[in-house]
């Protein structure tokens, strides 16, 4: 059986890789698209906003409102996608490490 003392060095483990998983995922690129490319828009894994690309073909006044629409639409993509890699780095950290049903990280 572990002592406390095991216990309490496990978790400050825990802890440590946790602080350095989130700071990784701050240098985890993803790109999200929309009008078959012709929008994209760059975020890392936490959700912050690299770039900003538009086709020079879609800068007509009369295509301000399309223009905006695939913006949003390419910001929610780069967001679903740095969502889903910011999961898979953290079920990297909490593959080996025992926890209960439904317990889940972050603390």
């Amino acid at each position: 059986m572990k002592s406390i003392e095991d216990i309490m060095a496990m978790a400050q483990n825990v802890q440590n890789e946790l602080t350095k998983a989130q700071a990784n995922l701050d240098t985890i690129e993803v790109e999200g698209a929309s009008g078959g490319g012709l929008v994209k828009v760059k975020a890392s894994a936490k959700g912050r906003i690299i770039a900003v690309d538009i086709d020079e073909s879609l800068l007509a006044p009369s295509e301000k409102q399309m223009l905006e629409d695939l913006i949003a639409a390419a910001l929610n993509d780069a967001r679903t996608k740095a969502d889903a890699a910011a999961q898979t780095e953290m079920s990297k950290l909490s593959s080996g490490i025992p926890l209960p049903p439904g317990f889940k990280l972050p603390f």
